[in-house]
């Protein structure tokens, strides 16, 4: 099957990110290299990795295994990571930046975010990495120092320095951005946020787009991905491939659940970056912008919005205050 081409979205910064991508959350390390070589094969382009996934040295290999054979070239890929929360230092930014290059495998990430809006303190990577939301590796929450305005000084200078060629914020809030925008010489091209029909935001939406910045949902499916990880919070909420809604606009389509959840964003214009364990869903999730639903569909789909959002550190018993 030839590889499946998405349509890409352009940047505030003139810079081009394809909108249909894989995400590496939840990856295992021992099939992330063979994952991601085969999701090049078929076509995703874009691989949204992160710090705290600790998969990113084994997503490098799939990569160099696919230029290597002269699937692409690295010009071609659209690789993403994320500044974890514990490097906020603006000391500190560059050389984790640096650290994950070098885990990759590559010269720059083609977009760079503040995975959090909250500063946690640093623990060196050789002391533990990733360092996760414990400073002590099991159940101590300690705050950094750094405010948001001095790490998204020391991402400008990532862009500046071409280690990223475009940077971004994720998880960030509506008035996190308009704080932003009083200090930033440098824009967000992108806000990476939970979007999916329990939790629309079509207010955070509106105000991205006022500013020019692109949208990237993540967990497209909604409480699918936590339900995988036992979250007990996400067992109260029916699984949106079987919402009825979801049922009748997919038969309506010929397309699967999947396919609908990921058109209804990819049509409004946000990006989206599913996962799949399966090779024949793989190939699904990066063919849904072929077709187009009806704006009664869509409608219909948003208003199952019950401003619910799962990725929240105190649903994981976390006791990180970040959405209150």
């Amino acid at each position: 099957m030839a590889p499946v081409n998405t349509p890409v979205i352009n940047l505030n910064d003139g810079n081009k990110m394809p909108q249909v991508g894989f995400g590496l959350w939840k990856v295992a390390n021992e099939t992330c290299a063979d994952v991601v070589y085969s999701a090049i094969k078929d076509g995703y382009r874009l691989f949204d990795g992160a710090c705290d996934y600790g998969n990113e040295v084994e997503a490098g290999q799939g990569v160099a295994r696919a230029i290597k054979e002269g699937i692409v070239k690295r010009e071609d890929l659209f690789i993403v990571s994320k500044l974890w929360n514990s490097f906020h230092d603006p000391e500190q930014v560059e050389p984790i930046a640096k650290k994950q290059l070098a885990d990759w495998g590559v010269d720059y990430f083609d977009i760079y975010y503040v995975h959090f809006p909250v500063s946690l303190r640093y623990v060196a990577p050789e002391v533990r990495y990733p360092p996760g939301w414990y400073v002590d590796g099991d159940s101590k929450v300690e705050h950094g120092t750094a405010s948001l305005e001095s790490t998204w000084k020391a991402m400008e200078e990532l862009k500046k320095k071409g280690l990223a060629k475009s940077i971004g914020v994720s998880n960030y809030t509506g008035a996190l951005l308009l704080d932003l925008f009083t200090y930033a010489t440098i824009k967000p091209a992108v806000l990476q946020i939970e979007h999916h029909p329990y939790l629309v935001q079509q207010n955070l939406l509106d105000l991205a787009k006022q500013h020019g910045i692109a949208i990237t949902g993540y967990s497209s499916f909604g409480p699918q991905s936590f339900r995988d990880c036992d979250m007990k919070f996400a067992e109260m909420f029916p699984l949106l491939f079987h919402h009825d809604v979801i049922k009748k606009v997919a038969a309506a389509h010929g397309k699967t659940t999947a396919q609908v959840l990921l058109r209804w964003a990819t049509q409004r214009g946000i990006a989206v970056i599913p996962k799949s364990n399966s090779p024949k869903r793989l190939l699904e999730n990066l063919d849904v912008t072929n077709f187009d639903l009806t704006l009664e569909e869509i409608a219909e789909i948003s208003e199952l919005d019950q401003n619910v959002r799962f990725n929240n550190p105190l649903n994981y018993g976390i006791p990180v205050y970040n959405f209150a």
